[in-house]
């Protein structure tokens, strides 16, 4: 009986997988061979770094004792002193009364949207917000109700339909669109409606605001956001995340968060990590005016080459994140692997991470991206646009 019924389970994975693969969107784990970067989220170059490595490993070796991993949960054996000290350090940097380390932005989200509203409330989202926003809200079973991207009309549309408590999510700087959230429009529509807001800022921290602490800050309005979630594996180049916001939220979390309450804590040399990443980034702001030339400069360039009746549509973007629609899995893919072809590390974004028809090359700019690469690049896509 068991043998049928594994039987049974393997053909209908292989299934799945061969569905994925007809439909062009079939995904392998591979060893990448040396290229110009232009897909990771190493924005300002900090996974790059010998010289915050080497930070990284003296102020490693200060510490006394050492732990090869950090034993168990925060409530158990995991918690230590440098974990408590980095989340006070956290809190002053993002001007929020409290701090909570988690081991990953997707976990993050996922301990806040699933352990604060509850069924009978309402979780309006942006259509574009990530996977782990989404599922959160999902694990809540407050009603969920999705608002077109950065539509402040629809938003307000949505607000008529909601009930109990209102919870907005959204990002600060979208991943596959690289587009701006209208923070202070949003900040104003939720206020009047008695909402709530999440705040994910994955990809504007370290990349925007004093001592990267993301454009909420930089925008001086981080008062109005009821929770916002750093992530420190993009542009802070290490690993982690934490929440931010109120003590009573803290708490809550620390109570009531199963993602947080049941994994294990991220061990001391990661704490150790982020603590220096920011030390590093403190003494290197110029990293962010370095990263906003070098967008300044593919958008110029790709503005001023390629052609007005151009078969790409490129999202307008002032971060990192540029990306140029192109849609078909297939299409996208041999654009892709034609660009590969010639040094640049591009990856296509397929359907279904992306909505079937938005297929799209998503092009990440570094502060490491040289002139001559970006013009480069540039040309490189002028040329399959032809």
């Amino acid at each position: 009986m068991a043998e049928k019924t594994n039987r049974d389970i393997a053909l209908f994975l292989e299934r799945k997988l061969n569905n994925r693969r007809e439909e062009e969107n079939y995904r392998q784990l591979k060893m990448e061979e040396q290229l110009i970067d232009f897909t990771s989220n190493d924005y300002l170059g900090l996974a790059h770094s010998q010289e915050l490595a080497d930070l990284i490993e003296k102020n490693y070796r200060a510490i006394s004792p050492k732990l090869n991993g950090s034993t168990g949960s925060r409530l158990l054996s995991g918690n230590s002193q440098q974990a408590v000290q980095l989340e006070a350090r956290l809190a002053k940097i993002f001007q929020a009364p409290s701090a909570l380390l988690f081991n990953s932005g997707y976990v993050a989200n996922l301990a806040l949207l699933s352990s604060i509203p509850r069924k009978g409330d309402t979780i309006i989202y942006d259509q574009l917000s990530h996977t782990c926003i989404k599922e959160g809200a999902r694990l809540s079973f407050a009603k969920r109700i999705s608002f077109k991207h950065n539509d402040l009309k629809d938003l307000k549309n949505k607000f008529k339909k909601a009930e109990g408590r209102i919870y907005v999510a959204i990002e600060s700087v979208y991943s596959m669109d690289g587009d701006f959230s209208p923070l202070s429009e949003i900040i104003k529509l939720c206020k009047e409606h008695g909402a709530a807001i999440f705040l994910d800022e994955a990809h504007s921290t370290g990349t925007w605001g004093k001592m990267g602490n993301g454009l909420v800050c930089s925008l001086g309005q981080e008062n109005e956001i009821f929770a916002c979630i750093y992530t420190f594996g993009k542009g802070m180049g290490v690993h982690g995340a934490c929440v931010v916001g109120s003590e009573s939220l803290i708490d809550y979390l620390i109570n009531f968060a199963r993602p947080f309450i049941y994994t294990t804590a991220l061990p001391l040399h990661n704490i150790i990590s982020i603590d220096s990443s920011f030390n590093f980034l403190s003494n290197h702001q110029y990293l962010q005016d370095r990263l906003r030339k070098n967008i300044d400069l593919f958008n110029t360039l790709y503005s001023e080459q390629n052609l007005k009746q151009s078969k790409f549509n490129k999202i307008a973007s002032q971060s990192a994140i540029q990306a140029i629609i192109c849609p078909g899995n297939w299409r996208v893919k041999k654009i892709a692997s034609d660009l590969r072809s010639k040094g640049f590390d591009v990856r296509p974004i397929l359907s279904p991470t992306v909505k079937q028809g938005s297929e799209r090359l998503r092009i990440c700019l570094h502060t490491f991206n040289s002139d001559q690469e970006i013009e480069s690049l540039v040309e490189s896509l002028i040329q399959a646009n032809r």
